[in-house]
This record gives structure tokens, sequence and C-alpha cells, in this order.
């Protein structure tokens, strides 16, 4: 009878401690705005927060902000970076940001779109790269997007990197692009390839709905998310709609690839939901925001899934980060709810937020 009543017990503390190991984790709000919406964030070593969003959502401030202790919201790097004047010149100004990227160096990566609007064209000489340095807050770099890359409806959405190159998606003009950090030349590959296009079978549905565009049409984002390995073998992409794919990084970086043999060595990799956004820690978790659901799901490294959190607050979660310390930043822009997509009717639920995840169940369970 002790027997039976220890093992009962040793069968109680284990249950509990599951858990108590599995137990959802809570979202702590780090910055909101009434105005604003943002949908990229990166935080620096020293837990500085930055924060970004298109003027074509109707966000009203600056397009880059570094967030105080606060709360307020300072433009970044400086203000003649987010002037919006018809006379700024469009080079030396943010247009439409549509993602921020730390790269290992201490530099803040800032991808400027260049469009006029969603679904509009891109103007001349406002698709580029700004390059800050996170020390000073100084640009030290801009990249132009030239018209070879950035076409007149492209779309230039989000940014990785691996040694001396970098991966980018065009959600507009399907395709990727390649950088060559060292001498910033660009070129695209894949270009309207089946990886790179969004399905006309595969709605994006949200809250019972189809998302529709402004052309009342069902709307179709192409290559959008991306991530590549933690090992830097594999870049994974595909369009928000899915599904993804996967090519070695090593025949991306090698210009002498045609066409034709680069879209040879594409392989099918994941059929993944429409998503926001997805982030990879270093040690190769993939975690993504599935829209239909208002959830994050992780996939380890050997595969497996893992819903990570469910929560009605996570509408439409875009592009998380991690931040040096493995905690989880959140944007949740609503980018659905926006008057684009309903007919001219904002449907944003104020203030926009951005949350914070501390403890993930794959750490505690380590």
């Amino acid at each position: 009878m002790i027997r039976k009543r220890l093992v009962l017990l040793a069968l109680t503390m284990a249950c509990a401690m599951t858990t108590a190991s599995w137990a959802a984790p809570v979202l702590e709000v780090v910055a909101e705005s009434d105005s604003m919406i943002w949908n990229a964030v990166a935080v620096d070593d020293d837990d500085r927060i930055y924060v970004a969003g298109p003027r074509w959502t109707g966000s009203r401030g600056p397009s880059v902000a570094s967030v105080a202790s606060d709360g307020t919201l300072m433009p970044f790097p400086d203000a003649a970076w987010n002037a919006d004047g018809p006379s700024d010149p469009t080079e030396t100004r943010f247009v439409n940001v549509n993602a921020l990227r730390r790269d290992g160096k201490g530099q803040l990566w800032i991808v400027d779109t260049g469009v006029s609007g969603f679904g509009g064209t891109v103007l001349p000489r406002a698709a580029k790269l700004v390059v800050v340095d996170l020390g000073s807050g100084r640009v030290v770099r801009v990249i132009p997007l030239g018209p070879d890359v950035a076409r007149t409806h492209s779309y230039i959405d989000d940014i990785r990197f691996h040694g001396e190159h970098a991966y980018l998606t065009d959600a507009g003009d399907p395709g990727l692009i390649v950088l060559d950090i060292r001498t910033g030349s660009t070129r695209r590959v894949l270009d309207g390839a089946r990886a790179t296009t969004a399905p006309a079978d595969r709605p994006i549905i949200i809250d019972g709905r189809v998302l529709l565009g402004a052309d009342g049409g069902p709307l179709r984002v192409h290559a959008d998310p991306l991530e590549v390995s933690a090992d830097g073998r594999w870049l994974y992409f595909g369009p928000l709609e899915g599904p993804w794919s996967r090519i070695e990084t090593r025949w991306l970086d090698d210009p002498a690839m045609s066409a034709d043999q680069l879209a040879g060595k594409v392989l099918p990799w994941r059929d993944l939901p429409p998503m926001g956004g997805s982030v990879m820690d270093p040690s190769g978790n993939i975690v993504y925001s599935d829209l239909a659901s208002n959830a994050l799901i992780r996939i380890s490294p050997e595969g497996d899934t893992q819903t990570v959190i469910v929560d009605s607050r996570l509408h439409w979660v875009d592009a998380p980060a991690f931040d040096s310390r493995g905690r989880l930043y959140l944007p949740v822009p609503q980018l659905d709810r926006i008057g684009l997509f309903n007919g001219g009717e904002d449907r944003v639920r104020r203030p926009v937020r951005l949350y914070r995840l501390d403890a993930l169940p794959w750490k505690t369970m380590r």
C-alpha cells in the first residue's frame, strides 16, 4: 500500500511539473500607440527597442522609431530620415518601410520598399536598404535597389543574412533578390517561379472571411517570409499564403547559375498556412504566426510542431524578433483591419501594441 502511494505521488508530481513547464506564456505589453501601426521590431544588445511600419497602413508618426523607457517614441535615426514632404528626396528619406533586421555586426538594416502605396508603384530612387550603426545611431550605408531588381510593381518585403550575402523577398513581383554585402551588387533570382508566386487557390482567411485586396479580389502576397537555417545551409521561403520551399544558399550565392539551373535546385519544404511573419532562434527553432487562429507555432530543428500560444490579442502578428536574452517580441499591426482592406473603413482596435513573451515552453523544458 505504501509503495502504491509513493508511485501515485511520483506520478502526481511529474504531471504537476509537466503542466508548469508547458503553461501558456504571458503576454507583456512593452509599447503601444494610438496613431502608429508597427509591423516590424528589432532590439539591440542594450535592450533598446526599434519599431517601424509602412505609411500606407494609415500610420501617423515616424516610419522608424526608437522606444524610450517611458514609452516615448523618437524618430530613428533622426527626423530627417522620417520626413514626409513631397520635396524631400526619396533616396534620403523613408518612403514605406516594411522590415527591420539586425545583422549580428552591430548594425540595423531597414528595408524601404519605396512604393507609392500598397499595390502601387516603386518611386524613382526610393527602394533601398538603409544600414544604421546602433552604437552611434548614424546611417553608415545606403544600398539602392535599382529598377533591375525593384521593378515597377515590386514590394521588397524582408531580409535575412548568411556570410557575405543577404537575401530579400519580393511580395509584389514574385522573386528573390540576392545581395553581395561587400560590393552592394544585387540580382534577381527565381523570378516568377512557382515557389515565389502566391497560389491562386490558397486564399487568406481570417475571422472566417477571405481577405480582399484593394481591387476587390482575394489578396495575393508573393514571396514574403524567409529564414536561413541555423547552419546557413538552407534558405526557407514562400508566399504569405504558403507553401514553403527551400534551396541551398550555395546555389543562390553563385552568380554563374542560370535561371533554369537554380529553379532545378528548389525543393518543397513544408505546407505552412498563411502567416504574418516568422523568426528563427540561434538553435534553429522557427516561430511563425498562424493568421487564421491568432496563434504562434514553433517548428523545432527536428521538424516537430508545437503551439506556443493562442490569444485573440495576437491578431496578425507580423515579423516577430528575439532579443539577446531569448525574449520574443511580437508587433501586432492588425493589417487585415486597416481601411485599405475594408472598403475604406478602419477597423483597427487601438492602441496598436507591441507584446513580449519572456518564458518560452521549449526553453523552460531544457
